[in-house]
């Protein structure tokens, strides 16, 4: 049998410095978007975000309800009571 020698690793700061060489130069392959396109973007996000919130809001609303009014419940619940 051959004795086999395990390949030795470069140290850590050498594989260090590859990672952020490499990393860097992808960067800079990257398309970066112009301000009014991330406007957009952000416009869309906040009317998702809120779209969602206002839809979880009213299935909370409902379920609540539902488990209030069942016997011995208090009737409707509202999110300013």
């Amino acid at each position: 049998m051959a004795t086999q020698q395990k390949a030795k690793r470069p140290n850590l700061f050498k594989r260090l410095g590859s990672f952020f060489v490499k990393s860097w130069s992808e960067l800079k392959k990257v398309t970066w978007p112009n301000f009014k396109t991330v406007l957009k973007n952000l416009g869309i996000v906040l009317l998702v975000v809120l779209a969602f919130s206002v839809v979880i809001l009213l299935a909370d609303m409902v379920f609540a309800n539902l488990f209030i009014s069942l016997p011995g419940g208090n009737g409707w619940v509202w999110p300013w009571n």
